[in-house]
């Protein structure tokens, strides 16, 4: 609220005089003005009226009623929230909030915190507007990214100081017989440090795929920009994984369909890539069988919206109903062998899966049955939610 008392002071109290301390005080570039969307009402000597003034604001800020309805979203809300602006002044704690708001009480604050579709943590400031309009100022302040780092750090003490510790146990174990028995052995050392250069490997495989997960969770509640251009993405998506199709001696089917939709292209293919890299382990681990893999493409509507969805299918030995709700959730893993333990990763792939397709409003679903195959979909919308909040505003009025 330090923001909102200086420009107050800079100001005399006044709502035009908030803004200009406002910017005075954050020393921030301004966003172009949006038409009024409610009543005239001049808030200066330029009678610019009161959602043209508050557009103007570098930050979230909305303009609700004392009952929580909302009058005004100005530009920046649009841009971070669209859409979950509803869902951020239905919370309980944001009802909370505006109830202590009285003739006395002209300020209060709440900690927001949103699951769906992805999770956001919201710190909300209202003020109560000043002239009995029954009107209440929200400055909302994002605090996902820094949400997503804790969770982050306390997930890697939690699962992989555990995942950790049993590759190093085993280099641990290498470098002492090294150093005694085998330290007259030469052909004992090639085939120890062999070892060893497997289990340093895993290491770093596990601290990469960490990373990327971190930096995936920390983009979630931003919206991607850009756009998908389907069959790019499948042609990126069959080039990158040639040396691994080449290497296991298999070929990959793929079937392009012409489609454009907005997203982020680079995190489309690396999702792809993962699921193609499942597909490939798991398929050659069934003997008497030559292994198969497809990518397709496809015009699908999920939910009366139009969409594209993206197919990786396999024909290795398949996934037990009672796993398959749990495959996106970090560190799981199913083990149901001998063939398939030796192939299986860290159980972080298709977090990171999950975490890319809500960014990106889609929805992603996984088929499979034991001794058949497994058959993965990513679905994402031809439109975003929030491209439209933004470009219709007026939607987002009560």
């Amino acid at each position: 609220m330090t923001d909102v008392v200086l420009g107050l002071c800079l100001g005399g109290g006044t709502l035009a005089g908030f803004v200009a301390g406002y910017l005075v005080a954050s020393r921030r570039a301004v966003r172009g003005v949006l038409g009024p969307v409610l009543g005239v009402e001049s808030v200066g000597a330029a009678g610019a009226t009161l959602e043209e003034t508050l557009d103007l604001l570098p930050e979230p800020a909305l303009l609700l009623d004392i009952q929580g309805v909302l009058r005004f979203a100005n530009t920046e809300a649009l841009a971070a929230f669209g859409d979950v602006i509803g869902t951020i002044i239905r919370h309980p704690d944001v009802y909370a909030a505006l109830r202590r708001l009285d003739s006395e009480t002209i300020e209060a604050a709440a900690d927001i915190v949103i699951d769906v579709p992805v999770r956001r943590v919201v710190r909300g400031a209202f003020r109560l507007l000043p002239g009995g309009s029954g009107r209440v100022l929200a400055m909302l302040f994002d605090h996902s990214e820094q949400d997503a780092v804790e969770r982050v750090r306390s997930d890697f003490v939690a699962y992989a100081s555990h995942e950790l510790r049993t590759p190093l146990a085993a280099l641990i174990g290498f470098i002492e017989t090294l150093r005694g028995p085998a330290a007259d052995d030469p052909e004992a050392q090639q085939q120890f440090l062999g070892i060893m250069a497997g289990q340093a490997g895993r290491m770093q495989r596990l601290i990469d795929q960490l990373l990327a997960l971190s930096r995936v969770e920390m983009m979630e509640h931003r919206k991607p920009r850009g756009e998908v251009n389907a069959e790019d993405v499948v042609a990126r998506v069959r080039d990158e994984s040639a040396p691994l199709l080449a290497a296991r001696g298999m070929t990959m089917e793929t079937e392009p369909t012409p489609f454009v939709c907005p997203g982020d292209e680079d995190q489309i293919v690396q999702i792809l890539l993962n699921l193609v890299e499942n597909a490939v382990k798991y398929a050659s681990t069934v003997k008497g069988r030559a292994p198969r893999v497809t990518l397709s493409v496809a015009e699908v509507a999920v939910g009366g919206k139009a969409g594209v969805s993206f197919i990786v299918a396999d024909n290795g030995p398949g996934i037990e109903a009672r796993h398959l709700p749990r495959l996106t959730e970090r560190f799981y893993r199913v083990e149901n062998g001998p063939a398939v333990t030796d192939a299986s990763g860290y159980g972080l792939g298709l977090a990171i899966v999950r975490h890319v397709v809500d960014r990106h409003e889609g929805r992603f679903s996984i088929e499979s049955e034991p001794g058949v195959g497994t058959r993965c979909m990513v679905w994402l919308p031809a439109r975003s939610g929030r491209r439209e909040a933004r470009e219709r505003p007026s939607l987002l009025l009560a």
